[in-house]
C-alpha cells in the first residue's frame, strides 16, 4: 500500500501568512499533533480530515458552495472570485473549479498531497520545531516539537466549546468537528478531559451546531455542509486501522 503521509505537491510555502491569519486546515493539523510524542494523530483518515479543512477554508473565503442533488447527496463548486485566497488553497480550488464534483471525490483528490505542504508551513511558521536526529547515532530521524504558543491558544478554545459550554466560532467548530470525526479526541485528554459529554458535543459539532449565528449565514452554512460530507467520507469511506 502507498504511504499517503510523504505525497508533497508544488504549493510553494515561501510566503507564509502570519498566525492570525493562519487557515483552518493549518490550525487541525497542528491540533493534532501530540507534543508528548511527537507524533500526528489520526494519521490514517488524515487526508480526509486535512482535505476536509481546506474546502472549509474555501467556503469561509465564498470561494465553494454545496449544492445538493438528493437527500443524501451534494457536490461541491467553485462560485465567486476564481482567484485562490491563499497558495496553499489553489489546487483545490483548481480542481473544483474544472467542474461540480461530489465531496468525497474532492477529498480524495485534494487530501493525499496536504500533509507535507501544511506540515511545512507550521514550521516556517514557527509554530512547529523540527530537529534532524540520528537514531543510533546512524539513522537520520526527525524530531516535531511545539514551538508557540498558537496551539495552546487553539486547545484553549476548543476546551471552552467542549467543557465550558462556550458557543464556538464557525471555524472552531468546523475544526473540532474534523478533530472528533477523526476518532481522536480521546487522545487529548490530558488537555480536554474525554467524558460522554465531550463526544456528545463533538457529535454536535459534526452536524454543524455551532449556534444561532452560524446557522443565519450562508457562508456557514457551506461550511457546515462542507464538513458534514467530509465527516461521513472520513467516518464510512476509510476503514478505522
Amino acid at each position: 500500500m502507498t504511504d499517503r503521509r510523504d505525497h508533497t505537491t508544488e504549493v510553494s510555502t515561501s510566503a507564509v501568512p502570519p498566525a492570525d491569519a493562519s487557515l483552518l486546515v493549518e490550525d487541525v493539523l497542528l491540533l493534532l499533533f501530540q507534543p508528548e510524542s511527537g507524533t500526528i494523530a489520526g494519521e490514517n483518515i488524515l487526508f480526509y480530515v486535512l482535505g476536509g479543512g481546506v474546502l472549509g477554508d474555501l467556503a469561509l473565503a465564498e470561494r465553494v458552495e454545496m449544492v445538493a442533488e438528493g437527500p443524501l447527496s451534494a457536490r461541491v463548486r467553485a462560485v465567486g472570485d476564481a482567484s485562490s485566497p491563499d497558495e496553499l488553497l489553489a489546487p483545490a480550488l483548481e480542481y473544483v473549479a474544472a467542474k461540480p464534483r461530489g465531496v468525497q471525490t474532492v477529498l480524495a483528490a485534494i487530501g493525499p498531497t496536504l500533509r507535507g505542504p501544511v506540515l511545512e508551513r507550521l514550521i516556517a511558521r514557527g509554530d512547529l520545531h523540527r530537529e534532524e536526529t540520528k537514531t543510533l547515532g546512524i539513522f537520520p530521524s526527525t524530531k516535531l516539537s511545539v514551538g508557540s504558543e498558537r496551539r495552546a491558544t487553539l486547545i484553549a478554545q476548543v476546551r471552552a466549546a467542549l467543557i465550558d459550554g462556550e458557543t464556538p466560532t464557525p471555524r472552531i467548530g468546523a475544526a473540532i468537528a474534523l478533530l472528533s470525526a477523526s476518532g481522536t479526541l480521546p487522545q487529548f485528554y490530558r488537555e480536554i478531559p474525554w467524558s460522554g459529554a465531550v463526544y456528545t458535543r463533538g457529535k454536535e459539532l459534526e452536524r454543524g451546531d455551532w449556534g444561532a449565528s452560524a446557522a443565519g449565514s450562508a457562508v456557514t452554512r457551506t461550511l457546515a455542509a462542507v464538513i458534514t460530507n467530509a465527516v461521513i467520507a472520513a467516518v464510512v469511506v476509510i476503514p478505522r486501522v
